[in-house]
């Protein structure tokens, strides 16, 4: 049995780190893409870790940035706003490689960047802004909340829509092979990024 080529990046840190942005940013642009619902870790008020899924909407490699969108009601808006620290992981099943994203998070809700993003976003995306109650408020039944028209006022959960950029600090990639897995990480200083490998 031929096994498939190892990849380019396999023994080039500088590939493996393009690659790595590559996949976030293909990730933020394809539904089916393993990057493109990673999970994001927050703390609490009490410092216990949350993680929840969320969608990537960008990677911007040149900037280092990751954005996704939320309710500014909801429980990981509040949490960002108290401790910006936070992380990002996501796996591809297809590339056999697990991304990991340490950095801080800043809201934006009421500028230029909130709205692109809500400009940017789909009608039927749009609508779950508005819904009531608040993201998180207990319900008598399942059921209890409802939706704006999606067709009539998606522009109702606007005063709620939040875009969320993370500027990434350390940036963590394991690719998986028998013949041998590779690890590496990259942490940011004031200077660029720097790499090293890691035992996988």
């Amino acid at each position: 049995m031929t096994r498939a080529p190892l990849p380019a990046f396999y023994d080039d840190l500088d590939a493996t780190f393009a690659e790595a942005w590559r996949l976030l940013a293909e990730g933020a642009a394809l539904g089916r893409s393993g990057f493109h619902l990673p999970a994001l870790a927050t703390l609490n008020a009490d410092g216990v870790p949350r993680l929840r899924i969320v969608v990537l909407r960008e990677a911007d490699p040149e900037a280092g940035t990751l954005r996704f969108h939320c309710d500014c009601r909801s429980g990981k808006a509040a949490e960002i706003a108290a401790n910006p620290a936070c992380a990002l992981a996501a796996y591809d099943a297809a590339a056999k490689i697990q991304i990991r994203v340490e950095g801080q998070a800043t809201l934006h809700t009421e500028d230029a960047v909130a709205e692109a993003a809500w400009a940017g976003s789909r009608a039927m995306s749009c609508v779950c802004y508005g819904a009531e109650p608040a993201p998180g408020t207990a319900l008598l039944e399942g059921g209890a909340y409802r939706l704006p028209d999606e067709n009539a006022a998606p522009s109702l959960g606007r005063p709620h829509f939040t875009a969320v950029v993370v500027r990434a600090e350390r940036l963590d990639v394991l690719y998986l092979d028998r013949r041998g897995h590779r690890r590496a990480a990259w942490h940011r200083s004031a200077t660029g990024w720097r790499g090293e490998w890691l035992a996988p």
